[in-house]
C-alpha cells in the first residue's frame, strides 16, 4: 500500500490486479471526517455517477450485469433511492469499486473512478490529487528502473565470482585470503570503469552510506555488467590481471562514449 499527501490529507493507494485503486474513504475524509460513508453513498445515488460507473464497467468488465445496472439507473435521483458500495458491487458484479475490511480498509476505486469522486468532493482537491498521483507513479518508475539496473549487475556478478573461484583461488586458502582475491578482482573492474579502487573511493567520500557501485549512474551500471562478463571470459582464458585491466579499461571507455551519447540513457547519481 502506498500513501500520498494531498492538501494535508493522507490518501492510500493499493494495487488490484495490476491497477491502481485510490481510497474513496480517504478522499471523503477531506470533506467530512465523520461522515465518509454518507458522502460516498450520496455520490453513488446520483444519476450522473450511476451512468459514469455503468459506462466504465461496460468498457472494462466483461462480467458486468447490465440489467441490474439499468434498474439502478432508473431509480437514481429519486428521494427514496439509496445505494452503498457493497450493494453496487454485489448486484452488478462491478470491479471498479472494492471494499477492504480491517484497520487500514475502506472503499477503494479504480483511479478513473476515484478522480471522478474527487471532482464531486472538490474540484481543487481533484487537481491536487492527480498531481500527487503522477508524482507517486514517477517515483515508482524511477525505483523500478534502478532495481532493474542493479539486478542486471548482480546477475553478472555471480558469473564473475564463479570465474574467480574456479580459476584464481588455489585450494587450502583461508577465508580471509579468498576474500582478498575476490576484492582484488572487483577492483580490476572498479579501476577499469571508475579509475579508482573501492578503498580509494571510500577515502574520497567518507560520509557516503553506500559504495562506489551504489553511486554509479545507469550507463555505468550497464557497462559494469558487460565488464563482469568479459572479465570472467578473460579469467577462463588465463589472461594476466594487468592485461585484463588494460583491455577492460579500453572497452569501458568505448562503451561509456556510446552509452552517454544515447539520448535514452538518463544520467543519474555521482553528481550528474
Amino acid at each position: 500500500m502506498a500513501r500520498m499527501k494531498v492538501k494535508g490529507s493522507e490518501i492510500s493507494v493499493i494495487r488490484v490486479k495490476d491497477d491502481d485503486f485510490i481510497c474513496l474513504t480517504d478522499i471523503a475524509r477531506f470533506k467530512n471526517a465523520e461522515r465518509t460513508d454518507d458522502l460516498i453513498r450520496n455520490w453513488l445515488r446520483n444519476r450522473n455517477t450511476i451512468e459514469f460507473l455503468g459506462i466504465w464497467e461496460q468498457l472494462n468488465n466483461l462480467g458486468f450485469k447490465p440489467v441490474e445496472f439499468d434498474g439502478f439507473k432508473k431509480m437514481a435521483g429519486l428521494n427514496s433511492f439509496t445505494l452503498t458500495p457493497g450493494q453496487w458491487i454485489e448486484k452488478t458484479n462491478a470491479i471498479g469499486i472494492v471494499s477492504k475490511p480491517g484497520r487500514y480498509g475502506g472503499t477503494f476505486a479504480h483511479k478513473d473512478i476515484a478522480f471522478e469522486f474527487a471532482s464531486w468532493v472538490s474540484v481543487e482537491f481533484k487537481l491536487y490529487l492527480i498531481k500527487e498521483f503522477q508524482r507517486l507513479k514517477e517515483g515508482e518508475a524511477k525505483q523500478l528502473g534502478w532495481d532493474i539496473r542493479r539486478n542486471l549487475a548482480k546477475i553478472n556478478y555471480r558469473t564473475h565470482t564463479d570465474a574467480v573461484k574456479e580459476n584464481l583461488i588455489p585450494p587450502e586458502l583461508k577465508r580471509d585470503q579468498i576474500n582478498i582475491i575476490y576484492a582484488s578482482e572487483a577492483d580490476v573492474l572498479n579501476m577499469a570503469l571508475f579509475g579508482m579502487t573501492a578503498k580509494e573511493w571510500r577515502e574520497r567520500h567518507p560520509g557516503a552510506k553506500g559504495n562506489i557501485r551504489d553511486e554509479a549512474n545507469s550507463a555505468q551500471l550497464v557497462c559494469l555488467s558487460n565488464l563482469e562478463n568479459l572479465n570472467a571470459i578473460y579469467i577462463y582464458e588465463s589472461v594476466p590481471q594487468t592485461e585484463r585491466l588494460k583491455r577492460l579499461n579500453r572497452i569501458a571507455i568505448q562503451q561509456m562514449q556510446i552509452l552517454l551519447g544515447e539520448p535514452g540513457v538518463k544520467r543519474i547519481g555521482r553528481g550528474e
